[in-house]
């Protein structure tokens, strides 16, 4: 099973490591993606930070198998994998790097069991896949398990594991993942997915589901307006859940909220058209924003 069956048999070598040895491993992954989720994590205190960290490492490592290269069937096997390794972390038992610097966070956040599997879920859904043309529910599923289920590990680990915490995790990871997938279209139609629900695209006039046709097809502004105007709707619902929680412990989920309505507004002035990556030069400017961003509103 790749990655995931070699740090299995490593597991008991491995488990003299010091926990801190691990966390910096972690950290220098988060920081090597350019998310912009690291700038967010910047603001909390060490114990809270070292725990997104985790998270985000866990999140990064299930993803990357369900877009790897292994065969079906394998990637499915590794997933498994992952789901008792979540269950052994709760019953004390953690075997990798991952799972070590978890148990902590999961000790002192109360960071819930059945999120942590919700987002395995959702990589199986991509595992198992191509997604193409889900239905507006299986979309909204989708977006729960790989968005939203991230978020409600995240609140805890932020401050605020409150009623109001988990319906900012619900409603923003909604918004965060429908942004992706109208910003992301013709690179998702190049690993042959289409994640615009079927009914939107029936709307349109798009009757051909092909990733590649649609990507091209006239139409999908349209189609791609109607994903914005649902994603504006979470923002907003997820911003009247701010309202109730603590400023400064939701510094980071603000700050990731500005983020992703920049690129929002981005679609927006392009006319609903997909944006051309943003490489070279744009990539600084992006980190320039990210760190713009990150000092603006991770100041109150």
């Amino acid at each position: 099973m790749g990655l995931v069956q070699t740090r299995s048999q490593a597991a008991p070598a491995e488990a003299t490591r010091p926990i801190q040895s691990d966390l910096e491993d972690i950290r220098a992954r988060v920081q090597a993606s350019g998310s912009s989720f690291y700038w967010a994590m910047r603001l909390l205190p060490r114990e809270r930070r070292e725990a997104l960290f985790a998270i985000y490492a866990f999140c990064r490592e299930v993803d990357d198998i369900a877009d790897g290269n292994l065969p079906q069937d394998q990637k499915i096997a590794a997933l498994r994998v992952w789901h008792e390794m979540i269950d052994g972390v709760f019953e004390g038992r953690s075997t990798d790097t991952i799972t070590r610097a978890l148990e902590p966070a999961i000790r002192a956040y109360d960071l819930q069991k059945r999120d942590f599997h919700a987002v395995i879920d959702g990589m199986e859904m991509d595992a198992l896949g191509p997604i193409i043309a889900p239905t507006l529910e299986v979309l909204d599923q989708y977006c729960d398990r790989v968005a939203s289920a991230v978020g409600r590990l995240c609140v805890r680990a932020f401050g605020e594991p409150t009623h109001a915490g988990e319906r900012v995790a619900d409603h923003l990871g909604r918004a965060l993942q429908l942004t992706n997938i109208l910003r992301d279209v013709e690179e998702d139609a190049a690993i042959n997915r289409l994640y615009l629900p079927t009914e939107l695209l029936e709307r349109a006039g798009i009757a051909d589901t092909s990733p590649t046709d649609v990507a091209t097809d006239p139409r999908l502004p349209q189609v791609l307006e109607s994903i914005g105007h649902m994603a504006e709707e979470a923002f907003a619902k997820a911003e009247d859940a701010l309202a109730e929680c603590s400023k400064n412990a939701m510094r980071p989920a603000v700050i990731m909220m500005m983020v992703y309505r920049k690129h929002l507004e981005r679609a927006r002035a392009n006319n609903w058209r997909p944006l051309s990556p943003r490489t070279g030069f744009a990539r600084v400017l992006s980190k320039m924003e990210k760190l713009q961003i990150a000092i603006r509103y991770g100041v109150f």
